[in-house]
């Protein structure tokens, strides 16, 4: 039995792929049912990680669905209430600074844009270099919107990157089940 639907959206974060594609094995594993999104960036830059076919395949794999690519296939979540609740993870800086200036230009951003519009909760997995510096202040922005969540931070090497902050990717399952009652798992930085 289906428990809920989840968006699960992924950006250019390559090197935090391989936790992404294991959580969303545990989601589907645990009953969920995952429609796929990747960014532009994320379904086609070939990196050190793996080829951008490679990725797209693994996350179809996982979900049995094709994965939604464009502005065009993401703009629709919404309005047809595709999903329970939208996970971005990995969350890139770059796409932090969008959600929290509304800029909607890649079909991350449009779906989130889409799932918000209906007052639906958008469940962040960040990953970023920049976290306690230039995205600090977006971060900020977004713990204070409605409707958006975080996965638990933390700084994943305070002394060659002092900056950077990935969330805690095994905790995105419970985060989901939280999101999902409009409940901020706590606490937000560990």
């Amino acid at each position: 039995m289906t428990k809920a639907t989840i968006g699960f959206a992924m950006c250019g974060s390559f090197c935090t792929f391989s936790k992404a594609f294991e959580q969303m094995r545990r989601l589907v594993e645990d009953g969920f049912d995952v429609i796929p999104i990747m960014s532009g960036n994320a379904a086609s830059t070939d990196t050190r990680f793996g080829s951008a076919e490679e990725m797209r395949k693994k996350a179809e794999e996982i979900t049995g669905r094709s994965v939604l690519t464009t502005s065009v296939e993401t703009e629709p979540i919404g309005p047809k209430d595709m999903c329970d609740v939208l996970v971005i993870a990995p969350c890139t800086g770059n796409t932090l600074a969008k959600l929290s200036l509304g800029v909607t230009d890649t079909s991350v951003t449009m779906a989130a844009k889409s799932h918000l519009r209906v007052q639906k909760p958008v469940l962040l997995c960040v990953a970023t270099n920049d976290a306690l510096g230039a995205s600090a202040q977006n971060i900020g922005r977004l713990l204070n919107t409605k409707n958006i969540f975080f996965v638990p931070l933390r700084q994943d090497d305070p002394i060659r990157k002092p900056n950077s902050l990935v969330a805690d990717f095994d905790k995105l399952p419970q985060c989901v089940e939280a999101a999902l009652e409009k409940k901020q798992t706590q606490p937000v930085f560990e």
